[in-house]
């Protein structure tokens, strides 16, 4: 399954979760799409509730099914809670940390820097979006990429990075600093759910 390049705001609204991070999905129509809007039929089996979250985490960081499988495999192996691990590993990609530093207002936005090839780890030009990093590496921009005005923009109305991030708005540097703990990580998602979908 490839990824999703659909309508994100009706994804959104499907799944009741802001993917863009902005919440203007939600705002006017803070119900389910289709022909019956907000009256639609409410009961969710138990499958169904961890197929929704499943959906929203894979959704939220635009991951494809394959991907998201993979990665959650390896947390499995790790030492640790799977469902924090499997988060962890989401949020170490270079496309998650570019828009966590604020150079992108979404994560789609943030691939589309890292895809074409506007950033650079620790110097280096790395074009992956999937690229994970790992403590005391460091992310900065292209020279000639340094007065994009989708970053600029971006960073006008970002301003806050997380404590496992350093960043330097002046020179448009960020360091991955350490690993981030559950706390810091997406509230919204119940990531037992997902451990229990793949658990079948």
């Amino acid at each position: 399954m490839s990824r999703y390049t659909g309508p994100a705001w009706k994804l959104s609204r499907r799944l009741g979760l802001s993917l863009s991070g902005t919440g203007k999905e939600l705002e006017k129509r803070p119900y389910a799409p289709g022909q019956h809007g907000p009256n639609q039929r409410k009961k969710i089996s138990e499958y169904g509730l961890q197929l929704q979250e499943k959906q929203k985490l894979r959704h939220m960081y635009g991951v494809n099914e394959r991907q998201f499988r993979t990665l959650f495999d390896k947390a499995a192996k790790m030492p640790g809670k799977s469902g924090e691990n499997f988060m962890i590993l989401l949020d170490t990609r270079l496309d998650n940390i570019v828009y966590r530093l604020g150079l992108s207002r979404t994560r789609r936005g943030a691939r589309q820097l890292v895809n074409h090839g506007h950033v650079m780890v620790d110097g280096k030009r790395v074009d992956i979006p999937s690229y994970r990093l790992k403590a005391g590496q460091e992310i900065s921009l292209r020279e000639k990429s340094q007065n994009l005005d989708i970053v600029n923009e971006s960073m006008e109305v970002s301003n806050f990075v997380p404590e496992y991030l350093s960043f330097d708005a002046e020179k448009k540097v960020g360091t991955f600093v350490r690993l981030p703990e559950r706390g810091e990580l997406a509230a919204e998602i119940n990531e037992s759910l997902i451990v229990e979908y793949y658990s079948r």
